[in-house]
This record gives C-alpha cells, structure tokens and sequence, in this order.
C-alpha cells in the first residue's frame, strides 16, 4: 500500500526498506506523534552469539531509539524452553536453564553495542520473559488465556501448516509457543506499557495472536510491524556463507572475518544494504549502490567499514581493511587474517591439506575441502593446491602457511 508517514521513525524505516508489513500504519505514526512508543523484538536464547541474519531487527530497534522509540529487548528464558516451531522441520533442542542463562549474556554484549541501555524515557531495557512464564499456574493459564485461542485458526497458520502439509511431528509442546509469544506482548503491554511488537514477517502471524490476545483481555489497541525476510541477489538466506553462520560476537567470529563478509556483498546487493546496515544518508546509500565496474569494490569497503565499525569499533574496520589490502593488493599476508595454531603433537607425523582447509574454516567438511582442491580453488602460499592427499609436514608449519579458497578467503596456520 501507498502510505506517506507524518513521523520520522515510519518515514526513516519506510525509506530505508525496512518495512514489510503493519498492522494500523496511520495509528502507530500518529502514536509516533504523541509521544514515546515502547516497542520490543523477542530473541529467544538459543546461541550465545546472534548472527547476521538478526542484525536487519537489531539496526531497526537501533533506529527506533535514535528516533524516539523505547526499545525492550525481550529475552526468552522462558520461551526457549519451549522452542519456536516457525518454518522448522524438526524440534528445537531443549537447553538446560544454566545454557539459556549463558546465552543471554553472549547475546547483551552485542546489544549493548547498538542500543543505550538506562534509566530514562527513550533508554533500552532488557527484560526476560522467564520473568513472568516461569510462575505461570497451568490450569489458571488454560482458564484465562488459553480460551482466547481457536485450535483451527491456529492450524491455519503458515509457520504450521507447512509442518503438518510436510507429515512432520509438531509437538504439542512447540504447538503453545505462539500462545506463549501472544501472552508475552500483553504482559509487556500490562507492565510496561508496551505498545508495539516488531519482528521478522515469518513472525506476522504470532504478532497479530499477540494484539488480539491483548484487545480481548486489557480492551487495549497496539500494533505489530514486520521486516522482509531477507535473501541476497544469488537467491541464498541473508546471513549464511560458505563456513557456516556469520556470527557478532568477536570471539566466535574475528572482526576480519566479519568485514570480509561484507565486502564480499554482491554489486546488485550493496545499495540495498548499505540503506539497512549503515547509518549513511539515504542519497548516499544510492550513489554508492549505483557504481559499476572496479568501482561498486570501494563501495563494498564503506560498507564492510561503517557494518565493522558499528560492531566492532573503528579500530577493528581500519586493521581489517588494511590487511584485505594487504593480502589482496599486495600478495602478504596481513596481520590480522585468521589463525589456527597448532601443536607440534598434532602435526609430528605430518597433518594432511584437506584438514587443514577444514580446521581453519576454509571449508566445511573434507568432501568440500577436495572439492575445492579438485576445481582449483585451493591455494597453500598462493600456490595451487592439486593434489588432495599432499601430506603437509612440522618442518613447513614451522614458518607459517597462508591456505587460500578462492579468491576473497585466507587464514594462516601455524606450530604454536
């Protein structure tokens, strides 16, 4: 639909192509209006590190602070007990409290780098839903709650009718999640005043549970607004690479690794992102997007530049930067690549190519490893890698390797 927003949050996201969907988009830019709107993304704590495919949601909340909003980021100590059944094939693995509450702390430091946290009207605030679900009395819950909810609307969702079109198990456990998550934005909405829900628009269909849940039980109006689910140019979901989940935590991926990430954006994507994962102007964003040639490269580096810096300071883009320049325009090896060190243990009887291309996350397995040496995309010393059964000894690792897949990937080995 054609809307033209009055308050600048609805006019920014619009804009920058955050926005998929809304629930009321003339009542919540006049909420905008009148005053600050507490709004929260739910992340369940199933890893102790988010990843790339979350930061779109975490530049939004970023966003909607900057301009007015009281973001909450809702932890899901209770939630992830359970498990979100959304567009999954299988179960979620069931965590210990003792997990849940460790991944919640890897998860705030990169929180803590994107939103202000604090006492005042548009501050943050971390909250757990384990607050109010871990005491949750079963039968009360049933009689209050849970007959708000129709079992054949609820089986009309997408998220599981997909499971069930498929013959897959779901279980009744996973089956309450989205009760769960409706019963969440009303506890927000009862003790924070919480009057906006945001999330992916795989989501869409949990949110709007949570606005009806609410209007039947408090009579109160609030709204839900989602993000596209993003894809890159090549078809593939937005935050996963050859090597697995591109993680923003540093010591679960380094701040090369993650650089290198974005410079390695495709052309027809780089405008797009810089509007979503940068702060530049949106005319900016544009110019940038529309180089062609040896050019859309330089911009790949602002973006690579202003994504690292945001994460990880200025400080980790410029030594990234200068070691990609290193490595790429001049042949060396650079300072920060990444590096597996090993003992002279493992390697005393020599330590084969296809492992080290698999544990120095080159590649993912040694089937993928001969794959690459057999296309002739393996390098040792930016020589060609041929012979996927060469037997790498102490006395080589012993002054350093540098192992290259492709063009854009290195790492080093080393004797430790």
């Amino acid at each position: 639909m054609t809307y033209h927003p009055k308050s600048e949050f609805m006019a920014t996201i619009m804009e920058r192509g955050f926005l998929a969907d809304c629930t009321d988009y003339q009542a919540l830019d006049e909420a905008f209006r009148a005053g600050v709107v507490p709004g929260y993304i739910g992340y369940d704590a199933t890893a102790s590190s988010l990843h790339v495919g979350h930061l779109l949601n975490v530049m939004l909340l970023r966003w909607f602070q900057k301009l007015g909003g009281k973001p909450i980021t809702l932890m899901g100590g209770g939630t992830t007990k359970v498990g979100d059944p959304s567009f999954r094939a299988d179960e979620r693995p069931l965590l210990s409290n003792e997990q849940i509450d460790a991944n919640i702390a890897g998860m705030q430091k990169v929180f803590d780098r994107y939103l202000a946290y604090g006492d005042g009207p548009n501050d943050a605030i971390m909250l757990n839903n384990a607050e109010w679900l871990d005491g949750l009395n079963y039968l009360d819950f049933l009689r209050d709650i849970g007959r708000h909810f129709s079992v054949n609307r609820m089986l009309s969702f997408e998220s599981v009718k997909s499971r069930l079109d498929r013959e897959q198990s779901l279980s009744f456990l996973e089956f309450n999640y989205m009760i769960l998550q409706a019963y969440d934005f009303l506890e927000l909405n009862r003790r924070y005043g919480c009057l906006l829900q945001m999330g992916g628009s795989d989501q869409w269909g949990n949110i709007v549970n949570g606005i009806d849940l609410t209007r039947r039980v408090l009579d109160t109006e609030i709204f839900g607004l989602t993000t596209p689910l993003l894809t890159t140019s090549d078809g593939r979901k937005m935050g996963k690479s050859q090597g697995g989940a591109i993680w923003l935590n540093g010591d679960m991926l380094s701040p090369y690794e993650f650089w290198q990430f974005w410079r390695n954006t495709t052309d027809a994507d780089t405008g797009r992102f810089l509007k979503l994962y940068t702060e530049l102007p949106v005319e900016e964003c544009n110019r940038l997007g529309a180089l062609e040639g040896s050019e859309i490269n330089e911009a790949k580096i602002i973006l690579a530049n202003e994504v690292t810096t945001l994460l990880h300071g200025a400080e980790a883009a410029q030594a990234a930067e200068a070691t990609a320049r290193e490595v790429f325009e001049k042949g060396g090896v650079g300072d920060d690549l990444p590096t597996l060190t090993l003992s002279a243990d493992e390697v005393a009887d020599g330590i084969s190519i296809t492992q080290l291309f698999v544990r120095s996350g080159l590649a993912g397995s040694g089937k993928e490893a001969k794959r690459l040496i057999a296309e002739n995309g393996a390098r040792m010393d930016d020589e060609p890698v041929t012979d996927a059964g060469l037997m790498v000894d102490a006395e080589t690792l012993a002054r350093s390797v540098k192992l290259s897949a492709g063009k854009k990937r290195h790492a080093l080995v080393k004797l430790g």
